[in-house]
This record gives structure tokens, C-alpha cells and sequence, in this order.
């Protein structure tokens, strides 16, 4: 098996995984939409539906699974709505075939409706719930949020790449040289918790009862704005509302250094270039150049300049501050 492959991981193969935890399959295998694991719903002969979900290999060691295995357990014992793997024969991480996979309950939702804002004072409140499980302890075996990976290492992956079109090379460099020298500058290290790592509104499943996460696949270390800051959309004004918002439901269970504000445009930076150094590093994944046809296409990188440009004038605005009584 090649670094980050899934050639093999055959039908049959996800059937004999499956089996080989006392599963068995009633239904066919749905492919879920997941490009960094292979993700697939199916029905059990109990009638219930479960996700099996193969670990993309190589990613992540063994101890870094077990941990978010570990944290969404403890979610789930403190009551957070996060869905938690299988404890099947007192394990929850399990390999077959060379490749580790968990098994989770299926549960559905809908759509999160960021423009809600009784929806977002409730993600607060959830993420807050979060944060109070993930402060108890520190990550021994998973990642810092940090510069070092997010901006220049990405960096690295994304220049020694080849998908830059040659004639944009010069102005992309540039404006990227200069959000990341920014980025760098305003970051600063703060108390660092375990996180979400990827709360964003797609991550997001709305239920009658709330909302809940399927997974914590990308957890880490982190300030804890980190969770927060990419609920925040549209312009400043509007930013602000949705950050006193999300900011009144968080505190009811966790409190924030406001100073973590001017993390933000820094982390934003860093997800951004982050986001086309993991393109680049993906692409020998067939599933990348089938999905992401336009990486390798002159207009995305057009765009990506024009957007590197939009975030250094965001890098130089005053961060958001939220006053008394806002």
C-alpha cells in the first residue's frame, strides 16, 4: 500500500472489515461524502443504520486516533451531542487489511442556518459545552494549531508543487510572502485546549434538538476562538453581531480571553493557505483531481490571489472588539 492510498480497499474488503467486528451489512454501501477518510453508511441486520469509517493511512498514528476516540467519548458522557465511536468488545479503533476504521451510529439532520441568530447564540452555547470537556486536559499525542504547519511548512507544499501557472507565480508569491510575514505577526500563543479543530457550518448537523458534530477528525490544540471564529460571515457589522451572539452562548459555560479577537484574521490566513498546500498534498488521490478539477486550472489561481489580497487588507483592519453592552 503506497503512502496515503486506498487502492485497495476494495467492496470486499469493507464488507469483511465490517464483519469483522460482528456487523453485518443488509443493505449495499453508501459512499459518503468525506475526501480525506472513506466514509459509508449501511444498514445492519438490526435494522439500524451505522458509518464505518477507514482512517486515511499515515495521517494520523494510532495514540492520535485513540485520542479523538477519547474525547468524543468523553462529549458523550458529559451529554454534548457528538456522535462517539462504537465500543465494540471494549475497543473503538480496529484494523483490517492494513487500514484502521471505527464504527459510529448513522444520525441525520439538516442544514445549519448560519444567518439564524438563535441558531448561533445556541452554537455557542454547544461549543462552549465542548470546550468545557476539552480544557479538563491537554492532547499528549495530537497537533498545536500553529504558524509553523498552517503558514510556512504549507508554504513549502504549495510553491515545490508545480500548480502554480507560471506567468502568476511572481504576483501569487508576492501577496502570499506578505499574509503570511502579517499572519505570523499578529499570531501569538495563548492557553491552547482541545478543539473541535474543524467547526465550520458544513460540520454542522441541525436537529430538532440542536445541533451535533458527526466526528472529531480534525481535533487538536488550540486557542479556542479557533471553534468560534469561522461561524462569523459577511461584513464587519455583521461580524460583530455574530460574534456577541455566539460569544453571549459560549460564556454560559465556558469563559474566553476577548484577546483570543485578534486571533481571528490570523487563523483565517492560515486555513486559507493550509487549504491549498492539502489540495497539493492530496492530488495523487484520484478522488482529488475528479473533485477538485479546478486546482490545476490558471482561474483558481487568479482567484486566489485576488482572495490572499482581500485578507491582507482584513489582516490590516482593527480586530473586532466586543464593548459593553454591544
Amino acid at each position: 500500500m503506497s503512502q496515503f492510498s486506498f487502492t485497495d480497499l476494495s467492496p470486499d474488503l469493507i464488507l469483511d472489515a465490517i464483519e469483522s467486528v460482528g456487523l453485518y451489512c443488509e443493505s449495499g454501501l453508501l459512499a459518503l461524502n468525506s475526501y480525506e477518510n472513506r466514509v459509508y453508511q449501511f444498514m445492519g441486520e438490526n435494522k439500524r443504520r451505522y458509518v464505518v469509517k477507514f482512517y486515511r493511512p499515515q495521517r494520523w498514528s494510532k495514540a492520535q486516533i485513540l485520542e479523538e476516540h477519547e474525547y468524543a467519548l468523553a462529549l458523550d458522557k458529559a451529554e454534548v451531542p457528538l456522535v462517539p465511536p462504537l465500543v465494540i468488545n471494549g475497543q473503538t479503533l480496529f484494523e483490517y487489511g492494513g487500514y484502521s476504521f471505527a464504527v459510529f451510529p448513522s444520525v441525520g439532520g439538516r442544514q445549519f442556518e448560519v444567518d439564524n441568530l438563535d441558531h448561533l447564540e445556541w452554537m455557542g452555547r454547544f461549543i462552549g459545552r465542548i470546550h468545557l470537556v476539552g480544557q479538563a486536559k491537554p492532547f499528549e499525542h495530537r497537533p498545536h494549531i500553529g504558524p509553523e504547519e498552517y503558514l510556512h511548512e504549507a508554504t513549502q507544499t504549495i510553491r515545490s508543487s508545480g500548480f502554480i501557472p507560471v506567468h502568476l507565480e511572481t504576483p501569487f508569491n508576492t501577496i502570499l510572502d506578505y499574509v503570511v510575514e502579517k499572519a505570523q505577526e499578529q499570531f501569538f500563543v495563548t492557553d491552547h485546549i482541545r478543539l473541535h479543530g474543524d467547526c465550520h457550518p458544513g460540520n454542522i448537523l441541525w436537529t430538532d434538538d440542536g445541533p451535533h458534530f458527526v466526528d472529531l477528525d480534525d481535533a487538536r490544540m488550540g486557542p479556542a476562538i479557533q471553534d468560534i471564529w469561522m461561524m462569523l460571515s459577511g461584513d464587519r457589522n455583521n461580524r460583530l453581531l455574530q460574534l456577541d451572539t455566539l460569544i453571549a452562548g459560549y460564556e454560559e459555560f465556558c469563559e474566553i480571553d476577548h484577546a483570543q479577537f485578534v486571533l481571528i484574521e490570523p487563523l483565517r490566513a492560515m486555513r486559507m493557505i493550509n487549504y491549498m498546500a492539502w489540495l497539493a498534498k492530496r492530488w495523487e488521490d484520484p478522488a482529488f483531481p475528479r473533485n477538485f478539477a479546478w486546482f490545476a486550472e490558471d482561474k483558481y489561481w487568479e482567484q486566489q490571489i485576488l482572495s490572499l489580497k482581500e485578507q491582507l487588507s482584513a489582516l490590516n483592519e482593527a480586530p473586532l472588539t466586543l464593548k459593553p453592552g454591544f
